[in-house]
């Protein structure tokens, strides 16, 4: 989403340069329509394994990207330690969502509001749509439109809203980066990633968004996974990997293959970002160039296989024509 839709009234966010952009990226999938390559998608990517020791790399893996909502792990274990408190683990893996906006988020999302004597109209993310195309068509039809807690990051923000309550900190701009709440979570994700957020922007939802490297973000992961029973670090992923359908929703790639795979954690970001951590195995953390969500997955699955978890299901991207299936999007890489 462009940050025009962020309640910000000055941004006066840190920001990369205005001539810095994404480079370093390699060929990593490729576009075939009736055997005929008409597109590549180029990114960088990174697996470590169960030490954190680099296995394998394509492209720049240590230059800052935008890791986008694979950040709200870390940005949940930062509310946690800051006073945030939830009886359901399925309330802290909304807090960590980039939810479809179905009928269960929805109604978590008001819920949790409610417990602390909020509506919606506290929160700041913009108003939006349900990703879940079924869900926002029901929303039209019913003569509904674009609201706050429909958005896929309500739940992040409802967290912030709470743990602000349970800090004894104001409401009153709680996205913005210099606000206590948001100092506490840059802490927390530069502690996790081992690296300094060199840039912080303003992601879709109005919040701060931290830079990080593909390799920090990926050795954070694997922390998640590997972290103690009982640990706050565990607790963020124990209870997403519970419920992955309220991380993500009906037929998401964070559901599905969290569903697949026993253990294994994920969270994808907005512009191509994929990060994925399985104990004992290792992680990957991946950004495609140009942005494109449908390449995550056959390169995820290309990556997962030299840590020899095999989700060649997951792989498939069809390339439509005519309404039909007529090629792929297939990793190079």
């Amino acid at each position: 989403m462009p940050c025009s839709a962020c309640p910000c009234r000055a941004h006066p966010h840190e920001a990369p340069s205005r001539g810095a952009r994404v480079t370093g990226g390699v060929p990593l999938a490729e576009v075939v329509r009736s055997e005929f390559v008409e597109g590549l998608h180029r990114g960088s990517v990174v697996v470590l394994d169960a030490s954190g020791v680099v296995l394998d790399r394509a492209g720049d893996v240590r230059s800052p990207i935008f890791p986008r909502s694979s950040n709200k792990p870390f940005q949940a274990i930062g509310m946690l330690r800051s006073g945030l408190r939830l009886v359901d683990p399925a309330d802290l893996a909304l807090v960590c969502a980039s939810h479809y906006g179905e009928d269960q988020h929805v109604a978590r999302v008001r819920t949790l509001l409610r417990s602390v004597g909020l509506d919606e109209g506290a929160l700041r993310c913009p108003p939006d749509l349900p990703l879940h195309q079924p869900t926002a068509e029901a929303v039209i039809r019913a003569g509904g439109g674009r609201s706050r807690v429909q958005m896929n990051c309500s739940g992040k923000h409802t967290g912030m809203l709470l743990t602000c309550l349970a800090s004894g900190w104001s409401l009153e701009e709680y996205w913005l980066p210099e606000h206590p709440l948001q100092v506490r979570l840059r802490a927390t994700v530069e502690e996790f990633t081992g690296e300094p957020a060199v840039a912080v922007g303003v992601d879709g939802c109005g919040a701060p968004v931290l830079a990080a490297s593909l390799t920090g973000l990926a050795s954070a992961y694997l922390r998640l996974v590997s972290a103690a029973p009982g640990s706050v670090e565990r607790t963020v992923a124990d209870a997403m990997r519970a419920h992955p359908e309220v991380v993500a929703g009906t037929g998401a790639e964070d559901t599905r293959i969290m569903r697949a795979v026993p253990g294994l954690l994920s969270k994808g970001g907005a512009e191509g970002v994929m990060a994925v951590a399985v104990p004992g195995a290792g992680a990957v953390a991946l950004k495609i160039e140009d942005g494109s969500m449908r390449a995550r997955m056959p390169v995820l699955v290309s990556a997962l296989r030299r840590l020899g978890v095999d989700v060649a299901d997951l792989a498939e991207v069809p390339i439509l024509g005519g309404g039909e299936p007529v090629g792929e999007v297939r990793p190079i890489w």
